[in-house]
């Protein structure tokens, strides 16, 4: 089987087995991250979501947002649907939570940049 790491802008191309349900027999990767993202993207493959938020009182009326660690792939559309249906006030600061353990996985999404009160 073959995956294209997405580690580095590199895009190795790894070949590798499956067996039982692990990757075994892995190559391609020119470095050791290619391996370990090998590894884990075949166990439990994650990804980190960037998306926006509707903001109220700002200059602008989206907020950029990212999750503050990957989420499970299998969880992207509910992260994405909770971040569609939901909407925050001015001021917020870069890091401030704007969703906590978003659809049940530990993992919160922050506010990635300032907007103050207009």
């Amino acid at each position: 089987m073959e995956m294209t790491c997405i580690v580095c802008p590199r895009g190795c191309t790894i070949s590798y087995d499956l067996v039982n349900g692990e990757a075994v027999n892995i190559t391609g990767n020119t470095c050791p991250r290619g391996k370990t993202y090998c590894e884990n993207e075949v166990k439990a493959p994650v990804r980190t979501i960037t998306s926006t938020v509707r903001i109220e009182g700002a200059e602008h009326n989206m907020l950029p947002v990212i999750t503050s660690a990957p989420i499970p792939k299998g969880k992207i559309f509910d992260v994405m649907a909770e971040i569609h249906g939901r909407k925050t006030q001015a001021p917020v600061k870069c890091g401030d939570i704007i969703i906590k353990d978003v659809c049940g996985t530990g993992i919160d999404v922050i506010a990635s940049r300032t907007m103050e009160e207009k």
